[in-house]
């Protein structure tokens, strides 16, 4: 069962060379315990799509399709996710704040699955009500 949600710059650390070791860490010792959003898998394909096609692209190719798609759940933006993005967006909006769509479905995903959003840009997301964000980064 999945506790935790993954961010894309999160899944990102496994692909770098010298990736965030408290992330790897983390993801090695919790992955049976995470779930990825939709939106996330979105930007990490839009990423790969935007490279040239080489060595690089296809590491990063195969990197979503076996690490990511075929290891971790994939949870939807589904109509209960977006009906609650909806609200905290309008709430977020009288308050004269505005998030990234992307973020928002992100957010959403994790608050109506109670799952901790795991990301290492928690400002992104500390707007957002009812979500449990951490950072599992070294620095």
């Amino acid at each position: 069962m999945p506790r935790f949600l993954l961010d894309t710059n999160v899944l990102s650390q496994v692909m770098l060379p010298l990736g965030d070791r408290g992330v790897v860490d983390r993801l090695r010792r919790d992955h049976a315990h995470c779930a990825v959003p939709s939106p996330v898998v979105h930007e990490l394909t839009y990423g790969c799509e935007r490279l040239a096609p080489g060595a690089r692209r296809t590491r990063l190719e195969d990197f979503v399709r076996e690490a990511v798609c075929g290891a971790l759940p994939i949870l939807p933006y589904d109509a209960v996710a977006a009906a609650w993005h909806g609200r905290e967006r309008a709430r977020l909006e009288r308050l004269g704040r505005t998030t990234s769509g992307a973020d928002g479905q992100i957010a959403a995903i994790a608050a109506v699955n109670d799952l901790t959003l795991v990301t290492m840009n928690v400002r992104r997301f500390e707007l957002f009500r009812g979500v449990a964000v951490e950072d599992w980064s070294a620095g």
